[in-house]
């Protein structure tokens, strides 16, 4: 890949080299702890690049590749990885403007020194070369975080979860990074709105029993969370994040504590909850988690219009996380706005980073984040993290507040190969920047202001003490 990859003039190259050797602090992600604990090296580049990313899974999907090409694996499909690559590298050949194109080639580039164009001709030499490189090199998750200089590692973790893998990693002496937990509290605030292998009553049971108490109604529920986020918390926790379909509007006279306790009591039983009774709950939950957060010293991180598992035919076959998500409607900023105006009345107001899936939302949110001390607005989130989102959320978070306290960018990916990302973050970053500074626009120590967003605004919070 060109050094001057994404960058369109001297400035941006030479801002560009104060920054692309800074460590990254991943403060969201979705990379496994038992498989960076267990370490074992990479043996196929197809599993490294097919098997968890779900942005690769829709350009396929979006090419018309049969679907066991694409999640074969998950069902048993007895489809071999020669295939499977070739499917993907057929996919991509036609995918101009897509940022995946753009991944894609420089995850080949940075992780196994090939430049070639990945297509359907190209394809079977690519994979030979790659699976040759994992052979001799033992590529593993470890030493894929050391090669990009990773120093955190945040992943994203049930309260019911019992961290098992990060209290191995902990215990282990590894000092080249750090792995901890976000606390991410979505499948006890959805009760029986979503589908998954156990009921929300077993689900129940099993935090109760990791917790060692019986939760029986809703103030024995917040008492286990307040548990969970402490134990979280004893292993450095230092983010939250909400990441449900719904975000709840203030409960009018009468929608107040009792609806939401008949809420947690109904689906416990495995009853129906009505919508407005969720809405209380939520609400209740979200004030309760905000002030837990406050009081913990963990940032609250809340994801806004998404919609989950909207192909339901797909979601019966493979669950979760499938590649069948995508962009909501706005949720009214009237909502966000008196859920924060509520935590701070309270004198319980975490700091917060607002994301939204929708792109319209951003600005309305920037504007609402400028209101309140300690919250911000969030990266170009998972549809929106291509060059024009990501120099769009730059823009608008530069001219509604102050770019020098933006966070940065975040990797919210399952498979280490993301980790070229960051990179791709940078290079836009520096590139705007660069036009401000040669238009006269900004004159102000550019090199200063994209090491704090690229690397030091979030290091330094993740490495500051508690006390």
């Amino acid at each position: 890949m060109r050094d001057d990859y994404l960058l369109h003039s001297d400035t941006a190259r030479s801002l560009y080299e104060s920054v692309r050797e800074l460590p990254i602090y991943d403060y969201h992600c979705h990379l496994s702890p038992k498989e960076i604990w267990e370490d074992k090296p990479f043996t196929d580049v197809t599993d490294m690049m097919l098997d968890s990313d779900h942005y690769k899974w829709r350009l396929m999907r979006s090419a018309n590749v049969r679907e066991e090409f694409i999640t074969g694996h998950k069902t048993g499909v007895g489809v071999s990885k020669e295939e499977r690559f070739r499917a993907y590298a057929q996919a991509l050949e036609g995918a101009a403007g897509n940022p995946l194109y753009q991944w894609t080639h420089m995850e080949l580039s940075e992780f196994f020194g090939i430049d070639d164009a990945l297509d359907s001709e190209s394809a079977d030499n690519i994979r030979e070369r790659a699976n040759a490189f994992l052979a001799e090199a033992q590529l593993s998750p470890r030493k894929v975080l050391e090669k990009e200089r990773v120093k955190l590692v945040v992943t994203t973790d049930d309260p019911a979860d019992g961290l098992e893998y990060h209290k191995l990693l902990s215990r282990s002496g590894e000092n080249r990074f750090k792995m901890t937990p976000a606390f991410r509290p979505d499948r006890l605030l959805l009760l029986n709105r979503v589908g998954t292998a156990d009921g929300f009553g077993e689900y129940i049971g099993r935090l109760g029993e990791i917790c060692g108490a019986e939760i029986y109604n809703l103030s024995t529920l917040k008492e286990a969370v307040e548990r969970r986020l402490q134990s979280f918390c004893e292993l450095d926790c230092r983010f939250a994040d909400i990441g449900i379909p719904y975000f709840p509007s203030k409960p009018s006279d009468g929608e107040g504590s009792g609806n939401a306790g008949n809420a947690f009591l109904s689906a416990l039983h495995g009853g129906e909850v009505s919508d407005a009774d969720l809405n209380a709950y939520l609400w209740e939950m979200y004030l309760f988690i905000g002030k837990l957060c406050h009081d913990m010293r963990v940032m609250l991180q809340l994801h806004i219009s998404v919609a989950r598992n909207v192909n339901s035919r797909l979601f019966r076959r493979l669950g979760p996380d499938s590649g069948i998500d995508c962009i909501a409607d706005p949720v009214p900023l009237r909502d966000v706005a008196d859920l924060l105006d509520a935590m701070n009345s309270q004198k319980a107001l975490p700091e917060i980073i607002l994301y939204t899936l929708n792109p319209n939302a951003i600005e309305p949110l920037a504007a609402l984040a400028g209101s309140f001390y300690g919250v911000r607005t969030g990266a170009a989130w998972w549809f929106n993290d291509h060059t024009a989102g990501i120099r769009n959320t730059l823009e608008i978070v530069a001219r509604q507040g102050s770019l020098s306290s933006f966070f940065g960018m975040l990797t919210d990916s399952r498979s280490f190969l993301s980790y070229v990302r960051h990179d791709y973050f940078r290079r836009i970053a520096c590139d705007l920047v660069a036009e401000w500074v040669e238009k006269g626009e900004y004159s102000g120590n550019a090199k200063r202001l994209l090491e704090r967003i690229s690397s030091l605004n979030a290091g330094n919070y993740c490495t500051e003490s508690r006390l």
